[in-house]
């Protein structure tokens, strides 16, 4: 009984609880109360990114907090409304309801709960891993693409023009510049105020809360322009400080498209929950488990469709911050949503009182630092392959939508990375009379000489059918151009994973090389290939005294193989064996 009770704590997560102690949750409550400090002004301007009245901003940084915490794997992370899922949401539901309405509203929260049970059907068949085959690329162009997007969409309430119903970044940017002229000066001074406010405090206080203080500003600067402001727009009262259980509505739900939304919204919630959970992981120094994340994060989606939240992931800004602050347990984000309601509880008058163009002031600001220009400018220094994934992503949530944009440049990293699987290296060895013990080298690299009867290549990366056709290649190649090396000995030492038609290829490759007087010699070291090429039946195929697990005994075989009228007229002796044949006219 206590064997199977410890191993349940351990799936669920809650051993840490036996690392609690005064001290813990005594840091865990300061960068709580930093966390609330930062997230209430920014969970408005996140639910107005998502196109969501304030009070679910709020919401969706209470609920899904303490249930990623408590569920998910990193002990510091910190879940909830983020921009980019924002802005996704924005742009799945703005086609279908005016954004702000109860039918938008009750999208939203539908679409968190669909996000739940999707991804908790990745952590049901542990796609976790799955993640580390997008590339970062990806996340690099749908965040740029998810900035602009962003940034377009708050020009219009900055400069306090009214609303217009158009889609896409192109069109919002077209309507703002054909309504320049209906410019608010008091909105745009409110925006000005806070974005300049925010980016002074994140220069020169970064450990002041900016946000909140720059909102602050941001309001002030209306109180003192009096009349002039009074065309302004406002968050208005929020009508509860604490979210509600409740069922989403279903009534008059397109469930078929809303599906392909939360589809696109779990696969980008998730790679954004793991990248942060590795990377705050590696500098704890705690282990990091990507499927008990993905169970978190569907959790604490689930549980917020039931909270009235809107989907929501790890916190890139919140996350940073809870470690900075001291965090050493998920009570630190326990901790931030106590806090989070007592300060909208008490604060709820003044955040009534804030313009719509200070919220976006602030928006305008996250919008430009969201992409790490820093990376942007390595990924395309460093590699073209990784900058086209970022670029096509980026020109699709440019052109189309950002769901869309994340399912193109998912399929375009797998593609690559399948591409790069379906064509291992086959390098070309030869001994190097200049190293210790004649090491094999690659002969085309070092320009050594090879054997002029035995030719051995390398084989670094799977044998499988994905690999068939592209080794397959390669090999017709070699035996064209040096057709007289009949011999072959073949080197798995990079090979992890083979199937049949993997070992297929050897036996053909066998036929071919056994039909011109030839032969195949493998050369094998792990135990666990080994067993899976004997049940392949690889082993019966080349026989027994083919197989090797030392490159010595495989050349020593291969060079017994050529016949002496050969060895007799070969002076290249590259070999060590060679010199126990008989020599270049010798008897």
């Amino acid at each position: 009984m206590i064997a199977t009770m410890r191993f349940s704590t351990n799936l669920i997560g809650f051993e840490w609880l036996s690392a609690l102690s005064p001290a813990s949750l005594k840091a865990d409550a300061f960068a709580g109360l930093t966390g609330a400090a930062i997230v209430l002004p920014q969970a408005v301007a996140f639910a107005a990114i998502a196109g969501l009245p304030p009070e679910y901003g709020l919401y969706t940084a209470m609920v899904p907090a303490v249930v990623a915490g408590l569920f998910g794997s990193c002990m510091v992370m910190v879940s909830g409304p983020t921009t980019a899922i924002s802005a996704v949401v924005f742009s799945a539901l703005a086609g279908i309801a005016e954004p702000g309405s109860p039918e938008f509203v009750q999208r939203a929260i539908l679409l968190a709960l669909l996000v739940g049970v999707i991804q908790l059907g990745f952590a049901l068949v542990r796609a976790g891993r799955l993640a580390g085959f997008v590339s970062h690329s990806v996340m690099v162009g749908f965040t740029a693409a998810a900035a602009l997007l962003i940034g377009v969409s708050q020009l219009g309430p900055a400069m306090g023009l009214p609303p217009v119903q158009v889609h896409g970044i192109v069109d919002r940017a077209l309507a703002v510049a054909g309504r320049v002229h209906l410019l608010e000066p008091a909105a745009a001074i409110a925006a000005g105020v806070t974005l300049c406010s925010v980016i002074l405090l994140r220069i020169y206080l970064p450990r002041w809360p900016g946000f909140l203080i720059a909102i602050v500003l941001g309001t002030l600067s209306t109180l003192a322009m009096g009349d002039m402001a009074e065309n302004l727009s406002y968050v208005g009262t929020l009508p509860s400080a604490y979210p509600a259980f409740g069922l989403p509505k279903l009534g008059g739900a397109d469930l078929t498209g809303m599906m392909e939304a939360a589809f696109a919204i779990a696969l980008i919630g998730l790679l954004e929950a793991i990248a942060i959970g590795r990377s705050l992981s590696h500098r704890t120094k705690q282990d990091f488990s990507a499927n008990r994340e993905v169970l978190g994060q569907g959790l604490s989606n689930v549980a917020g469709g039931l909270f009235h939240c809107y989907p929501s992931s790890g916190s890139f800004t919140r996350s940073g911050v809870n470690l900075e602050a001291g965090a050493s347990t998920p009570f630190s984000s326990i901790f931030a949503t106590v806090f989070l309601v007592a300060m909208v509880a008490l604060f709820r008058p003044f955040v009534a009182m804030v313009p719509v163009a200070a919220i976006a002031g602030l928006i305008l600001y996250v919008a430009f630092y969201l992409p790490d220009y820093g990376v942007i400018w390595h990924i395309i220094r460093s590699s073209r392959t990784e900058t086209s994934i970022a670029a096509i992503t980026f020109l699709v949530g440019l052109t189309v939508n950002l769901e869309f944009a994340i399912y193109i440049g998912t399929f375009s990293s797998l593609a690559v990375f399948l591409g790069r699987s379906a064509n291992p290296e086959l390098a070309v060895g030869a001994p190097d009379p200049n190293a210790e013990h004649r090491k094999i080298r690659n002969a085309r690299l070092f320009h050594l000489p090879e054997c002029p009867a035995t030719l051995i290549v390398r084989l670094d990366g799977p044998l499988f059918f994905g690999s068939v056709d592209a080794l397959n290649a390669k090999f017709r190649r070699l035996a064209r151009e040096h057709p007289d090396q009949v011999n072959l000995i073949l080197i798995l030492q990079g090979v992890g994973e083979v199937d049949l038609p993997g070992v297929e290829l050897i036996e053909t490759e066998v036929e071919r090389r056994r039909s011109k007087g030839g032969d195949v010699f493998v050369v094998v070291h792990y135990p666990p290939l080994v067993k899976k090429l004997r049940r392949f039946g690889l082993i019966k195929i080349c026989g027994e005294n083919r197989v090797f697990d030392n490159k010595g005994a495989a050349i020593a075989a291969a060079v017994a193989h050529v016949p002496d009228n050969r060895c007799a007229e070969c002076r290249a002796r590259v070999f060590a064996e060679c010199a126990m044949r008989v020599k270049p006219g010798g008897v």
